[in-house]
């Protein structure tokens, strides 16, 4: 080869590679020995087989003899990734693309090899760094729900203690009526189905508890929005009850479904449904809160409205950042932690005003129609 196209292939930034048709190195560029850890004189006559692992190693030449007897290609012409094998051993990712040479007999094939080393690195950075930042989401959500449900505590005990009490009274009675004379067996059957189903309560109630305070993994599915708000209910019924506060479900009949994690979606329901209790607290608001689902466009909304005395106009514009916050005790880490829940099911989470008063926090899930989201 001339000193012209020697000093043309050697300044190819990609490793060139030419081979005869029984395999051996016939050129190999600068590139391909900085590539490769090879100086130029343990290559040239090889086998090219020396620069692949197993098992292309131990099968290169049974490919260049069948395309030599059938002339049909398996990857002469198109190009695909492969991996290579450094004089030390060492192994890396390459993007591959062989011609044939035209015009020599026998025939000479050019390979084409680019180091993809830096690019696979750069994506395992580039995944590390997300899967880095779902679980600091997930470990912020996990915090979130926790803070949540110790400011729930006491509606909690309350909701938790009624089944409790009914339990014991139930079983007292049962004792009186047992130990009667002559004992009416239908009414302690009463009592201790009262009793059941007392205990399936407080088991009710404990179960959706620790569905929302354990850590888990995002898992999406099917969602019935409707079921996951009368679940939330469970929950946040008893808070409301504490407070004084009425809970009103308006829930539209035959919604699509939508894709999502049902736990995340309560959370940041709950944290609706916290805000506009504490809203209607103030001296003069009805005591209503109203958890509404309906058609919205493509898509389906669920809204959580109250009476209370509206936003500050001063925080309007800082409602979802971090920190933000006009409770004396709140963290502001509510909302914002919503918003990102929300836009993660590829949903917008809002604020607008209610009527006659109040505020009313609503998002927007893409509904699910024939298994694709809308």
């Amino acid at each position: 080869m001339n000193g012209e196209l020697q000093a043309l292939l050697d300044a190819c930034i990609d490793a060139v590679v030419i081979i005869d048709h029984r395999g051996r190195i016939a050129t190999f560029n600068r590139t391909a020995c900085r590539m490769f850890g090879y100086p130029l004189e343990e290559v040239l006559g090889r086998n090219v087989s020396m620069l692949m692992p197993s098992p292309d190693r131990e099968q290169h030449d049974q490919y260049l003899a069948r395309y030599l007897q059938t002339g049909t290609p398996r990857v002469i012409g198109i190009g695909r990734e492969v991996m290579g094998r450094r004089r030390d051993g060492s192994e890396f990712p390459a993007s591959l693309a062989i011609g044939r040479i035209e015009g020599r007999n026998p025939p000479h094939f050019v390979g084409f090899l680019h180091d993809l080393s830096s690019r696979r690195a750069q994506e395992a950075q580039r995944q590390a760094a997300e899967e880095a930042v779902r679980e600091a989401r997930e470990r912020l959500t996990h915090v979130a729900r926790l803070s949540t449900m110790g400011e729930m505590t006491t509606g909690l005990a309350h909701e938790i203690n009624q089944p409790l009490t009914a339990i014991t009274l139930y079983a007292q009675a049962a004792e009186r009526l047992a130990n009667q004379a002559t004992p009416d067996l239908g009414e302690i059957i009463v009592a201790l189905r009262q009793i059941s189903a007392q205990a399936l309560r407080a088991g009710e109630i404990i179960r959706r508890l620790r569905e929302l305070v354990r850590n888990r993994q995002t898992h999406e599915e099917l969602l019935d929005l409707n079921a996951v708000v009368r679940e939330l209910a469970v929950l946040a019924e008893s808070d409301a009850r504490v407070n004084d506060v009425r809970l009103v479900m308006d829930l539209a009949a035959s919604l699509p479904p939508v894709l999502g994690d049902a736990i995340q979606l309560q959370q940041v329901m709950l944290n609706l449904v916290r805000n506009a209790i504490d809203a209607v607290q103030a001296e003069g608001c009805e005591r209503l809160v109203t958890l509404r689902t309906a058609r919205a466009g493509s898509g389906v909304e669920m809204s959580v409205s109250d009476l209370g005395p509206g936003l500050d106009a001063a925080i309007r514009d800082r409602l979802f950042e971090a920190f933000a916050t006009t409770k004396p005790s709140g963290t502001g880490l509510g909302l914002a932690i919503s918003r990102s829940i929300v836009e993660a099911h590829g949903g917008q989470l809002d604020w607008r005003p209610n009527g006659p008063r109040g505020s009313c926090f609503h998002f927007l899930l893409p509904a699910v129609n024939n298994g694709e989201s809308t």
